[in-house]
């Protein structure tokens, strides 16, 4: 099973656990989010905006949530073990409503993970408040994020806005970065460029059950979509963070199965891809 997932994660650019934490947990998760939303879970008519969006939560179900021994395995399979962050907090959280206003938020993109020092020309935009506010960055080592994670508080079917994924597009993206070098560009930049680079793959869809988690490469492309059902989706889309840095050039040959990836997006690797047992995963 570890080779399925690592072959899976090559290919598709994520990998889904099914019941990667226990439904009690997500149940739980669930009710301290709607508390932060000040809606009525009862009452469709004080859903008033069509996302909320939910900043750090450090309480103790969503510490179990991100710390099972299912994930932790994951991680060290994926990522390797030593090469990540045990996390005690997560955000962010999209909370999805039923609502006739379609967001402004379903482009196609990757997350960037890091604003540079001391940028140069930074790219600044205007939010609906009118504040400006700096874009995050993403670079080919993928600085910043070992992982993006896609954690599901409630039951997600095709009516209610699953987020979206170009299945293997992690593989169009490295020559995307790759002319930007070490200091990357903004998610602003790299949005209509991914898209394009990935145009041509299949879509797949984020469904599952609470308590449902998916490990995603950090260079899939990936996006929101409008929520035709009518029932809340609450999920989570933290970066798991990387305790070194992700290297493309190893001279022991350790890669792991993100770098590896990466690597296969340069033509640096060959097809077919490697099992598990002989990426790094620290065992």
């Amino acid at each position: 099973m570890d080779d399925v997932m690592v072959e899976r994660f090559l290919a598709d650019g994520f990998v889904k656990v099914e019941g990667a934490f226990p439904p009690r947990v997500a149940e739980d998760c669930a009710r301290l989010l709607w508390r932060e939303t000040g809606y009525d879970p009862d009452d469709p008519g004080s859903w008033r905006e069509p996302v909320v969006w939910v900043g750090d939560m450090a309480q103790a179900p969503f510490a179990a949530s991100v710390n099972s021994p299912a994930l932790h395995k994951a991680f060290d399979l994926l990522v390797g073990a030593g090469r990540w962050q045990p996390r005690y907090s997560l955000g962010s959280f999209p909370l999805r409503f039923p609502h006739p206003v379609e967001p402004d938020d379903a482009g196609w993109h990757i997350e960037g993970s890091y604003v540079p020092e001391n940028p140069e020309n930074p790219e600044n935009t205007e939010s609906a408040e009118g504040t400006v506010s700096e874009w995050p960055y993403a670079n080919l080592r993928s600085r910043g994020r070992a992982l993006l994670m896609l954690m599901l508080y409630t039951e997600v079917t095709a009516e209610n806005a699953p987020t979206r994924v170009r299945v293997g597009s992690h593989l169009d993206v490295p020559r995307v970065l790759e002319p930007f070098g070490e200091r990357g560009a903004s998610a602003l930049t790299l949005g209509p460029l991914v898209a394009e680079a990935s145009a041509g793959r299949p879509v797949g869809y984020a469904t599952g059950r609470p308590g449902d988690v998916y490990l995603c490469h950090p260079f899939l492309v990936h996006a929101a979509q409008p929520h035709h059902g009518d029932r809340p989706r609450f999920m989570a889309q933290p970066p798991l963070f990387p305790a070194v840095p992700y290297e493309l050039e190893r001279s022991d040959g350790e890669y792991s199965a993100v770098e590896f990836a990466i690597r296969r997006g340069l033509s640096r690797e060959d097809w077919p891809r490697r099992t598990a047992s002989a990426l790094y995963s620290g065992g």
